[in-house]
């Protein structure tokens, strides 16, 4: 009897060390070919992720807490004018191939960095006048980096500059974040290797990252990304959409992850462009607040989440989204569904039903198409929501997809479109990254782009906010500018948000340590900190 027992502990102790064996490999899918290792030149997602996974930075944004962290710099401080920025760094650092990290290199990166003839869109962030910056050091491991004019949030922007060996032959091999490039074969795969000179330890001692081996396998089909995933030849994906969601939690419920509302929105709105191909009389329905309002309020965004997301969206509040902790302004609501109130609206203006069809003062019978792009199946759907609940006060809508070089065409550069239907990807918090959507000025001022002048009071009014908060110094001067802004779009509803789409991914239950989050990159942020079981074989089991 006793014999028994102790083997029977025997094989629980056996099976619970199996269990405890983690593999040194993960495996994930990027969906497009990085276009660039080089870590100042990275405008796409592929390469984004190369430089967060390999790039050590001065200070990083915990992508969970949204507060700004030290990393390579212990501490920092900005001078009151704005304009410079001093680092203290960490001592006894070195990079991936051995050479010492010093303030030598982040001088250099920062020359790289601004360097106007390199075309840097990372450096472009930091851009706030005429003339150069300028860096002292003191010592090794002290450096003031000073700006032409005052830069808004400029210890934030910092988490996008990973720092570059200043002496090391290949020098993007060199790096000071988690893991390197250790070996790349175009169209098939990324392989990073654990960086045996990471800084970084956990409670215990022991160096960090704890996987040896990150193998990025690049494959832009997304039903060959959640197959690999369900047979558990990949460990993570990154993003994901809410129809893949869905069919993956029935078998794999606990792989699937909702995060909440992202900082990605969808939207669509009317063209306003004064030379555009229109009627006079469309243009001035798109060109009237209380048309624009009017709309707003006709459309049911909770459907829109529920049907078309699957409930993984949530209405929209307006340019940003509520994810966004610092800058979200929290007396705004979602505009609520109220095609009566709608209707009371669009008559003030001059609107009047008859037999079933709004028509203008004029007798026009209000009538107009939604463009978006054509294979996109939630703005397909979307679209045909607003058609229908637009249609109940009288709205005529017309839905016309495009392919999306098509559709870019018409609404960047003819303006042949009435009304588009699309949405803005947000990777950063701070809302000086959309000063080009915000501005007047601004070719992604997408209804009225690229005026000489502002056309309306309200957008004056923007461009004066949008400038002051850039050049303020404090943070609460520069809050105080955006929760303006953000007032005046709900109020003239040049775009009409209509939801935020949810932080969906999945990881699969052999991984531990993951803790998804709103922020990009959504799973890996912490991945240092990960392990992989072997034992539980597949994503979901």
């Amino acid at each position: 009897m006793i014999t028994k027992c102790r083997s029977a502990v025997l094989l629980l102790f056996v099976v619970l060390a199996t269990v405890m064996v983690y593999a040194s490999e993960l495996r994930f899918c990027l969906r497009s070919e990085p276009k660039t290792f080089n870590p100042i030149m990275v405008d796409d997602d592929a390469a984004e992720t190369v430089r967060y996974l390999t790039g050590g930075v001065l200070v990083r944004v915990n992508r969970q807490t949204q507060a700004l962290q030290p990393e390579l710099a212990t501490n920092w401080k900005v001078s009151r004018d704005g304009r410079t920025i001093t680092f203290s760094l960490r001592e006894g650092l070195y990079f991936s191939d051995g050479t010492p990290f010093t303030a030598e290199d982040v001088a250099s990166t920062v020359k790289q960095l601004m360097d106007p003839a390199v075309h840097s869109a990372t450096g472009d962030s930091f851009r706030s006048g005429q003339g150069n910056v300028v860096t002292a050091i003191s010592g090794k491991s002290r450096i003031a980096i000073t700006f032409p004019a005052p830069v808004a949030g400029l210890d934030r922007l910092f988490d996008q500059v990973a720092i570059m060996s200043a002496h090391s032959q290949k020098k993007e091999m060199a790096v000071l974040g988690p893991y390197y490039l250790s070996d790349y074969k175009p169209g098939n795969y990324i392989m990073l290797r654990r960086n045996p000179n990471y800084w970084k330890k956990d409670t215990a001692g022991r160096t960090l990252p704890y996987i040896d081996v990150l193998w990025l396998e690049i494959q832009p089909n997304r039903d060959i990304e959640a197959l690999r995933f369900k047979r558990g030849e990949i460990q993570i994906i990154n993003s994901i959409d809410s129809e893949y969601y869905e069919r993956l939690s029935s078998s794999m419920p606990g792989a699937l992850h909702d995060a909440g509302p992202s900082l990605d929105s969808e939207q669509m709105w009317f063209n306003q462009v004064a030379k555009a191909p229109l009627p006079e009389y469309k243009l001035a329905w798109f060109r009237s607040q209380a048309f624009r309002r009017g709309v707003s309020e006709a459309i049911n965004r909770e459907d829109i989440a529920r049907v078309v997301f699957g409930n993984h969206a949530r209405p929209a509040v307006g340019l940003i989204s509520p994810a966004n902790r610092l800058w979200f302004n929290t007396k705004l609501q979602p505009i609520r569904y109220d095609p009566s109130g709608a209707l009371k609206r669009l008559q003030q203006d001059g609107f009047q039903m008859q037999n079933g069809a709004l028509l203008d003062r004029a007798g026009h019978a209000v009538e107009f198409s939604i463009v978006t792009n054509s294979g996109n199946k939630y703005r397909e759907r979307t679209a045909t929501m607003i058609q229908r609940d637009l249609g109940k006060i009288g709205i005529k809508v017309n839905v016309v997809t495009l392919d999306f070089p098509s559709l870019i065409e018409r609404i960047t550069e003819r303006f042949n479109y009435e009304a588009a239907l699309l949405g803005l990807v947000n990777n950063e918090l701070d809302p000086s990254a959309q000063m080009n959507v915000w501005l007047s000025s601004g070719d992604n001022h997408q209804w009225n782009p690229r005026q000489k002048s502002p056309e309306s009071g309200w957008e004056a009014e923007i461009d004066r906010l949008m400038r002051a908060q850039a050049s303020a110094v404090t943070p609460g001067d520069r809050k105080r500018s955006m929760d303006r802004v953000q007032e005046i779009v709900a109020e003239q509803s040049p775009f009409i948000y209509l939801v935020n789409k949810n932080a969906l991914s999945a990881i699969s239950t052999t991984v531990q340590g993951a803790s998804p989050v709103v922020l990009r990159p959504q799973t890996y942020w912490n991945i240092e900190q990960w392990t992989v079981a072997t034992s539980a074989a597949g994503g979901g089991k």
